[in-house]
C-alpha cells in the first residue's frame, strides 16, 4: 500500500496530484520490472512453477492527524502541558523584564530551583483533572514527556538550567496541517522542545508537516542588558516607544504571541517576540496566510491570549486594562469586541509568571462550549449571555506557573476548513 502524506487545501492541490501520480508511476514500473525478472528466472529453472503476482493497491489518502485553522472550530485533539519537575527560571535580564516587581524577591530566592513543592503538587492534580474533563467532553488528550528540568546546560553563548513543559501554547502552533515549533526567547526555555519531540515525530510519521523556526543563539546581543526596568510607568513608556528587552539581533518569538482566525493571524511585538521573528513567520506562511501586527497599552507585553483572545468568527475578548490600539480596524471589519469583567482572583494569590487576567485565557471547545475558571463566576455569566456553555474547571495553582487554559494547551486538531473572517 502506498502511504501518502495528507495535503489539504489551496495552492498545494496540484502539487499533491503530481506527487501521487509520480509515486503511483514508480510503483507500477517497479512491479513490471520485478514481475518480468521473476518470470524469466522461474522459466529457466522450473518451467512448471507458477509465477506469483505482486498486487498493487490504489494509493490511500490519509486523514491528517494535525489540522487547525482558528481558535474555535470543534476541538478533537489537544496537547496539555505538564507541571511535573517545573523549575523557577534563573533571574536573568529577560526574565526580570517579564515579571512584576512584587515577585522579584521570589525569583531571587528560588531562581534555578524547583517551585514550592506543595504548590506544584496541587498544580499537577489540577491539570490531571482538566485532562479528565477534556476527555469527558470528547477530546483526545496527549502529553509531553516528563523531563528533569534542573539539569544545567551550556552553549558557546550562555549557560542556564531549564524551566518546564507546562505551556505548549508558548512553543507550538498549528497552522493548517503544519506544526510550527517556536524558537523561544528565554534561555531557560532553550531545550524545552525536547519534551515535545516524541509527539511531534509521531504526528510527522502520520502525515503532518513539521517546521522548526531558526533557533537563536541567545547570546548577550539578543537582550538589552541595560533595559531600564523600574516602575510600571517606565514600562508603559518603553513599550509605547517600541523598546523591549529583546533586540533585533536575530529572530525570536514565542508562539503564544500569535492568535489565529483562518487566513489571518494577529501578533504583537513583545518582550519575547521581535520584528525579525514576526517577519520570519510572515514569509513562511505567505501567500496563504496574512500576518497583522497589533499593539496594546500594555506595560509588559508577553503573549497575546490574556490580552486579545479570539473566541469565534468575528468575536474577540479584548482586555479593558490593555486596550488594542488598532481596535477600529476590527470594528470596521464588523467584528464584535467583548470586554470581559474584572477578574475575581484574590490579589494575594501568587501569580509569579502572569497577571490576574488569566480569567480570559479560555479554551474554546467549539463555538458554543468554553473551558473557563470555576472560580470566575462573572466571566461565566458573560459567556452564558453570549449563548456559550461554560465547562468549569479550577486550575488556580496551575495559574501561578504562568497560564490559563489556552496557555496550558495546544490544539492539534479542530474540525473545520480554511476560511477568511477578516476583511
Amino acid at each position: 500500500m502506498l502511504r501518502v502524506r495528507c495535503l489539504r487545501g489551496g495552492s498545494r492541490g496540484a502539487e499533491a496530484a503530481h506527487l501521487i501520480g509520480a509515486m503511483l508511476g514508480r510503483a507500477v514500473t517497479g512491479w513490471v520490472q520485478r514481475t518480468f525478472q521473476s518470470t524469466s528466472s522461474a522459466a529457466a529453472a522450473h518451467s512448471h512453477r507458477a509465477v506469483e503476482e505482486e498486487h498493487v493497491t490504489e494509493p490511500v489518502q490519509q486523514e491528517c492527524p494535525v489540522c487547525a485553522y482558528n481558535e474555535w472550530d470543534p476541538l478533537e485533539e489537544v496537547i496539555v502541558g505538564r507541571a511535573e519537575n517545573a523549575q523557577v527560571p534563573p533571574f536573568t535580564v529577560e526574565v526580570k523584564a517579564n515579571t512584576y516587581e512584587k515577585y522579584w524577591p521570589f525569583y531571587q530566592q528560588y531562581g534555578g530551583q524547583s517551585f514550592p513543592a506543595d504548590h506544584l503538587k496541587k498544580a499537577v492534580a489540577e491539570i490531571e483533572e482538566m485532562c479528565n474533563i477534556l476527555r469527558q467532553e470528547g477530546v483526545t488528550v496527549v502529553r509531553p514527556e516528563p523531563l528533569d528540568w534542573s539539569m544545567e546546560y551550556k552553549t558557546p553563548d550562555f549557560q542556564s538550567s531549564g524551566m518546564y513543559a507546562a505551556m505548549p501554547r508558548d512553543i507550538l502552533m498549528v497552522v493548517g496541517n503544519e506544526i510550527i515549533e517556536a524558537p523561544m526567547a528565554w534561555r531557560a526555555r532553550f531545550f524545552e522542545y525536547r519534551a515535545y519531540r516524541p509527539l511531534i515525530k509521531e504526528y510527522f510519521r502520520r502525515g503532518a508537516k513539521w517546521t522548526t523556526a531558526p533557533k537563536p543563539t541567545m547570546s548577550d546581543e539578543l537582550y538589552d542588558q541595560d533595559y531600564p526596568i523600574r516602575t510600571v510607568e517606565d514600562r508603559h513608556k518603553l513599550a509605547a516607544e517600541g523598546k523591549f528587552v529583546t533586540t533585533e539581533h536575530e529572530p525570536c518569538f514565542d508562539a503564544a504571541d500569535f492568535i489565529r482566525a483562518g487566513r489571518d493571524l494577529f501578533v504583537q511585538r513583545s518582550q519575547v517576540t521581535n520584528y525579525m521573528g514576526i517577519e520570519w513567520m510572515r514569509r513562511h506562511l505567505a501567500p496563504d496566510y496574512k500576518i497583522h501586527i497589533i499593539s496594546f497599552k500594555d506595560p509588559n507585553p508577553m503573549h497575546i491570549d490574556a490580552t486579545f483572545n479570539i473566541i469565534g468568527p468575528g468575536l474577540v475578548l479584548s482586555n479593558p486594562d490593555r486596550p488594542c490600539r488598532q481596535v477600529d480596524m476590527f470594528k470596521k471589519a464588523g467584528w464584535t469586541i467583548v470586554k470581559p469583567p474584572t477578574p475575581l482572583i484574590p490579589d494575594d494569590h501568587p501569580l509569579w509568571m502572569s497577571s490576574k487576567w488569566l480569567s480570559m485565557n479560555v479554551l474554546m471547545l467549539d463555538e458554543k462550549r468554553v473551558m473557563v475558571d470555576a472560580n470566575e463566576s462573572s466571566i461565566q455569566k458573560m459567556f452564558e449571555s453570549l449563548g456559550i456553555k461554560t465547562i468549569k474547571v479550577s486550575i488556580r495553582h496551575a495559574n501561578s506557573l504562568g497560564g490559563g487554559f489556552h496557555c496550558w494547551t495546544t490544539d492539534v486538531r479542530r474540525r473545520g476548513t480554511l476560511q477568511s473572517y477578516f476583511h
